[in-house]
């Protein structure tokens, strides 16, 4: 797992949303990682923060809860964590959790 990319949208605005790009597996072996860039990111965002998991190629049931917990901190700091670039892996793993409900959706 690696972070790709985390910048501001549409300029460097102290408004503009954070885009954070992330690729390959998030599994017991990468969570923390995972986990810890995320927190990171949440320092300097501001309303909005945009997880780009086009690339991301596995996500366990541990990644999921890691997610649902880096949102629960977001929200906690007025930023609404939206996901985007979703594969069709993702898609369907996010359907039968239910997740899909849980997180903002961008096309």
């Amino acid at each position: 797992m690696s972070v790709i990319d985390t910048a501001p949208l549409g300029g460097a605005g102290a408004s503009a949303p954070t885009l954070m790009r992330l690729s390959g597996d998030i599994d017991i072996f990468t969570l923390e990682q995972v986990r810890r860039q995320l927190m990171s990111a949440l320092n300097y965002s501001n309303s909005l923060l945009v997880l780009d998991l086009s690339q991301v190629t596995f996500c366990g049931a541990d990644g999921l809860g890691m997610l649902l917990g880096v949102q629960a901190r977001a929200r906690a700091r007025g930023i609404t964590l939206v996901l985007t670039g979703l594969s069709p892996f993702m898609t369907r793993l996010l359907h039968a959790s239910g997740l899909d409900r849980s997180f903002p959706i961008m096309l």
